[in-house]
């Protein structure tokens, strides 16, 4: 049986396994999108089991609701969902991923310069520019 209006509930299941507040999560714009990822990918009845037992990550967990909660935990950190191979959301949600916010980085390639852009000299760089050398 599903939970009605379950996307409060799952914030804040997320808050609690990922140690980022709600807000931090809604910022990112997937909260929406990862709940929907996690009902289909859990099934209706662990997500639902998941939603229900899972209070804090401390909790003692069966084997089927600690995948459950380590597949909500890696979805938010990755931006994918796990599986052999793991599956990405979409480019916003790696470009979202917790990981490199906790790390106090920006995810690669998602810069303004855009992908390939550390192989081009900046301004004011280089034997000419002044900045710093070629690094060989």
């Amino acid at each position: 049986m599903p939970i009605a209006d379950d996307l409060p509930r799952f914030a804040a299941l997320s808050a609690r396994l990922t140690g980022f507040d709600e807000a931090a999560l809604e910022a990112t714009g997937l909260t929406e999108v990862y709940r929907a990822v996690a009902a289909e990918g859990l099934g209706a009845q662990r997500y639902t089991r998941l939603l229900r037992e899972l209070r804090d990550p401390g909790d003692v967990m069966d084997g089927g609701l600690r995948e459950a909660a380590q597949a909500v935990t890696y979805l938010w950190y990755t931006g994918s969902w796990p599986g052999s191979p793991p599956v990405v959301v979409s480019p916003r949600a790696y470009a979202e991923g917790l990981v490199w916010k906790a790390a106090g980085l920006k995810a690669p390639a998602t810069d303004p310069g855009g992908y390939g852009s550390w192989g081009e000299a900046r301004e004011g760089s280089g034997p000419d520019g002044g900045g710093a050398g070629s690094g060989r």
